[in-house]
């Protein structure tokens, strides 16, 4: 009975000298961990993260962007001007042609008739000339006689220009080089002196480029809107489109906010949708406004510089025009400076690479770069702090029940090792307890956990 008392006693021993070492010990963690571990290891991890770039000297810009649509500078319309049946159509719609490449013809059967009979009355009428001139006695009726047949011979000679201008123009041809953006005639088409065509079975007027009536229900090759009368097919104009891919301007947009900085010869740097590059100049401004929805914007027309390719009729444009450049100007990117009270600074590196604030002047910030306008020097380093940890850790928050521990013993927490707050435990981001229980705001060091 004794032996069985003395067991007992020793294991209750035992057992409370094991309790007071695994107390001692979560003291001793607790401690370590909480006050003497900040001083070195916490601190080390909690420094601010940092870069270090070089004062610079930039070119700054201010523009005004904007969008626009770009167009070829040069569009040229080609149509006949003779009648007659159209028998060769030689370009297609996307074709590049050449100034003076033959784009169709007509039938030049009737031209030819009326110059084969305008030649045979020039040539009776200088024939009559010549008989008056020789059977002429000088009297005034020989003279009133000769000058009436010089005038027949006169208008018979005019005749035959214009007969040999429409045989001519029985072939048309490309006022322009470019590319042939539309194409409005087939072979077996009619056409008329003044540009339209269609198929038999259209009816209807048009007013046409020249002047002259047309056969479409339509609007004709450059002319006005025709009024249509019976029954209108679909039909085509006869007319060429050609636009010069030499040349390109982009109208856009300025609303009236900032029209007063845009002046013609401002550059322009533009580009398309897939990220092309290209760039311009402010060829005019536009005085009179338009309104839309209730915004007041000015046309401005942008001449494209150079000939790049690639540059297609009707394309959406981004635009900004640069109205003020500055070059050689001392700048360090906007996030370097800290301005407090009116005084601006910036952290600079000492001979020994130790962290110096310093005073600096400021001037513009575009962009993502800030003038620097005194207290610093071309290639000066300049510290920025990329990221900067929390006063208590990052995904801390307050220490709650810790894991394994009990409520009590322990500020903010429980006896487990991840319970109270402060700079590791329970706050930072190494191995204290997760937050699982009810937060409590607890101060330690001076540092509060909500």
């Amino acid at each position: 009975m004794k032996l069985k008392n003395y067991v007992s006693q020793m294991r209750r021993r035992t057992l409370i000298i094991t309790g007071a070492l695994i107390l001692v010990v979560a003291a001793g963690s607790v401690y370590w961990f909480g006050f003497a571990m900040p001083a070195s290891s916490s601190q080390a991890a909690q420094a601010p993260v940092t870069r270090t770039v070089q004062a610079s000297l930039e070119t700054l810009e201010k523009s005004v962007s904007t969008t626009g649509t770009l167009a070829p500078t040069v569009q040229e319309s080609a149509a006949f001007t003779v009648s007659g049946t159209v028998t060769a159509v030689n370009v297609a719609a996307g074709q590049t042609v050449t100034a003076g490449q033959v784009l169709a013809t007509v039938d030049t059967m009737t031209v030819d008739a009326a110059l084969l009979q305008a030649k045979a009355t020039l040539a009776t009428a200088q024939a009559k000339l010549a008989d008056a001139t020789s059977a002429s006695d000088g009297s005034d009726a020989d003279a009133a006689q000769i000058a009436a047949d010089q005038s027949s011979v006169d208008l018979a000679a005019s005749a035959v220009t214009d007969a040999e201008t429409d045989v001519s123009d029985a072939t048309l041809t490309a006022p322009v080089a470019g590319l042939v953006t539309s194409v409005g005639a087939a072979v077996g088409d009619k056409v008329s002196a003044g540009s339209s065509a269609s198929s038999s079975s259209s009816s209807g007027s048009g007013t046409s480029a020249a002047g002259t009536s047309g056969t479409t229900g339509t609007t004709g090759g450059t002319g006005t809107s025709g009024t249509t009368s019976g029954t209108t097919s679909t039909t085509s104009s006869s007319g060429f489109t050609i636009v010069s891919t030499d040349s390109w301007q982009v109208s856009v947009a300025v609303s009236e906010s900032d029209i007063a900085n845009v002046a013609k010869d401002d550059q322009v740097e533009l580009s398309l949708t897939d990220g092309t590059a290209f760039f311009g100049t402010v060829a005019s401004v536009g005085l009179l406004p338009s309104t839309t929805s209730g915004a007041v914007t000015y046309p401005v027309v942008v001449s494209v510089t150079g000939s790049p390719t690639g540059l297609y009729d009707g394309v959406s444009v981004t635009a900004a025009i640069v109205y003020e450049r500055r070059t050689n100007v001392l700048t360090v990117p906007s996030e370097a400076v800290t301005t407090a009270n009116g005084t601006s600074t910036v952290t600079t590196l000492d001979a020994e690479g130790a962290d110096v604030q310093t005073t600096v002047v400021v001037g513009e910030t575009v962009g993502t770069l800030t003038e620097i306008t005194s207290g610093l020097a071309e290639g000066d380093s300049v510290v920025i702090t990329v990221f900067t940890p929390g006063g208590t850790g990052t995904g801390g928050g307050t220490g709650g029940t810790g894991t394994g521990g009990q409520t009590g013993e322990f500020p903010g927490g429980g006896a487990g090792f991840g319970g109270g707050t402060g700079t590791f435990p329970g706050g930072g981001t190494g191995t204290g307890g997760t937050t699982t229980g009810t937060t409590r705001s607890t101060t330690r060091n001076g540092a509060t956990n909500g």
